[in-house]
């Protein structure tokens, strides 16, 4: 059974940096796309970034550029997003998301399999 457990997640300043992890089980991490999703209040679900495990290729959305990355850690079986530079825009439920199915990473109906998420909260 595959299985996400997110982490990470607050309240910060804007300005302010946060780091969510997710924590993957039940399938082979080391070959997967895995992705950081997130979903604003009022707001429909938006890919934020993704991970290749294998070439450790990267995408970004244009909103975050620059200020988010993404990294893995093969031995942990953990996707990091590191989130810097943080705005009220940026508030969201965060998930992760794996099994991707195509045809865009940016896509969440692309994924199958996800987690619970975990909640940030930038105040202004």
């Amino acid at each position: 059974e595959v299985r996400l457990v997110e982490s990470g997640g607050g309240s910060v300043q804007a300005g302010g940096s946060l780091r969510l992890s997710c924590t993957a089980s039940g399938f082979r991490f080391a070959d997967s796309d895995m992705a950081w999703i997130r979903q604003a209040p009022g707001k429909g679900r938006e890919g934020v970034a993704t991970i290749d495990t294998t070439s450790r290729t990267t995408y970004y959305a244009d909103a975050v550029k620059g200020r988010f990355s993404v990294s893995d850690d093969k031995a942990g079986r953990t996707v990091y997003l590191h989130m810097h530079l943080l705005g009220p825009e940026d508030t969201a439920m965060y998930y992760c998301a794996t099994r991707y199915t195509g045809p865009r990473w940016s896509n969440p109906a692309s994924y199958r399999s996800w987690g619970q998420g975990t909640q940030v909260t930038v105040s202004s």
